[in-house]
């Protein structure tokens, strides 16, 4: 039988950042530090095969040093891709292209303009792919199981494909997929090359069924159908058990007291978690915060905004403004209300994942508005660990909505004015009810944790017949 074969082949996975990198110390030594995130929790459900192998970028000095050493860990393969080659494909496509496509952030009266410059790297792109189909074509065993990941590496299922017919090729998005009219802003070339890169896989996955529709949509649109590629949904939940227990370690304790010591005595807290990605949507949360407290003066000095703000991508130039609108609006809104006694907003911009768990805990309300998401891990997570439960306010455009959105208080995240309505609903919100909302909320959001995300995926492609390419 096809599945008892495939579930017993070697498997392979491919993204653009790996399990584990590498830096190098002033005396020479390599140290490694291990990646977090539900990929490699996923990955590392199936266990330490021998033949299992992760293929993945060379992203710093510290990686190609490994790689130039042979010091990579056992079961990873590093690509020491040209650095140029890697920018141009990582920040100047991927990034500021399909993101901003998928996401729906362009300023369209200015933005985008293809022309030369993107042409070139277009073509830094499809290098960047035709490396990593290559890489797994030679790692990979006869009849292996392939699991490619996200929009960088969209070209591979096809190239791949080309190269080894006898695999089995799954892609996965993180990602939202586009609506059609949006998607049509690419130059209709590179449009349906990305679309045929994709369904060169035997099976597509993505974290929403509107996601997955938006796509389906999309192929029908520009090539009549999805050429028997599968597509299946795997919505993405958190690790209940590691939530858990890594919240009641010390140094997570430590940064509660400091936290509690920082928002006074009987405030109630809002909490948000987040890089200072522009999708993310942080400056109008803010602003409806600070609506809340312009309107409704009686939660003046009685709440506090927890926001942690974790710079993202600081080498694109318009990352590095809103990173600073973030801060400067946090200010204004201290400045404008806060007392003696009384901070508004505190906000962090060093990324701490201990103090971002305190953070969880000490959450009366968990406030997540971004503009489009794939998911957003955070709406489940917050839930999980909160000590006294929490409110949830989420946006409609989270891909998490579809799992969270009966218990959560939905925003639309362009409307200030309904987030701050929404805020102040879930900070007079009774103790029975937000307990009962969180305890679904939990449920609901630990239904499909990491390690079952990614062999659901492994056993839904061993059961998919292959692509007809």
């Amino acid at each position: 039988m096809v599945s008892a074969h495939v579930d017993a082949a070697q498997v392979l996975v491919a993204s653009n950042r790996g399990p584990v990198s590498y830096a190098v110390g002033e005396d020479g030594a390599l140290t490694a530090k291990r990646g977090g995130g539900g990929l490699v929790s996923g990955l590392s459900s199936i266990g330490q095969r021998a033949d299992s192998l992760w293929v993945c970028a060379a992203l710093g000095d510290g990686d190609r040093e490994a790689v130039r050493r042979g010091a990579v860990e056992p079961g990873v393969r590093m690509l020491d891709i040209d650095p140029a080659t890697h920018a141009a494909a990582y920040n100047g496509v991927a990034n500021s292209v399909l993101w901003f496509v998928h996401h729906m952030l362009y300023q369209t009266p200015l933005e985008p303009s293809f022309g030369p410059e993107f042409r070139t790297q277009w073509a830094a792109y499809e290098a960047y792919n035709e490396a990593f189909a290559r890489a797994l074509a030679d790692g990979a065993a006869d009849g292996a199981a392939v699991l490619v990941q996200d929009y960088h590496l969209a070209l591979v299922p096809g190239l791949l494909r080309e190269l080894r017919p006898d695999l089995r090729i799954g892609h996965f998005s993180h990602t939202p997929w586009a609506p059609v009219d949006y998607f049509r802003m690419l130059p209709d070339d590179v449009a349906e090359q990305l679309l045929r890169g994709m369904l060169g896989a035997d099976r597509l996955g993505f974290l929403t069924g509107r996601w997955a529709d938006a796509f389906t949509e999309t192929c029908v649109r520009y090539l009549g159908g999805t050429s028997g590629t599968r597509i299946g949904v795997h919505g993405l939940g958190a690790d209940a058990d590691f939530l858990r227990e890594r919240s009641r370690r010390d140094d997570v304790e430590e940064r509660l007291v400091a936290l509690r010591e920082r928002v006074g005595e009987g405030r109630k807290v809002i909490v948000r978690v987040d890089r200072t990605e522009l999708s993310k949507n942080i400056v109008r949360g803010l602003h409806a915060y600070r609506l809340l407290l312009a309107e409704h003066p009686e939660w003046r000095e009685r709440v506090v905004h927890v926001a942690f703000a974790y710079p993202s991508r600081q080498d694109l130039a318009v990352y590095r403004d809103y990173t600073a609108e973030v801060s400067r609006v946090a200010a204004e809104i201290n400045s404008a209300f806060g007392t003696e006694g009384w901070t508004p907003v505190v906000l962090h911009v060093e990324d701490d994942f201990a103090r971002s768990l305190a953070a969880y805990r000490l959450a009366d309300v968990a406030l997540v508005n971004p503009i489009r998401d794939g998911m957003n891990l955070v709406a489940k997570e917050v839930p999980v660990v909160s000590d006294e439960g929490c409110a949830l306010v989420l946006s409609r455009e989270a891909g998490a909505y579809e799992e969270l959105g009966e218990d959560a208080l939905g925003v639309n995240p362009y409307d200030v004015a309904g987030t701050a309505a929404a805020l102040r609903s879930a900070l007079a919100m009774p103790v029975e009810e937000r307990a009962e909302r969180t305890k679904r909320l939990a449920a609901a959001g630990t239904a499909l944790p990491p390690g079952r995300w990614f062999a659901d995926q492994l056993a839904a492609l061993s059961a998919s017949a292959p692509a007809d390419t």
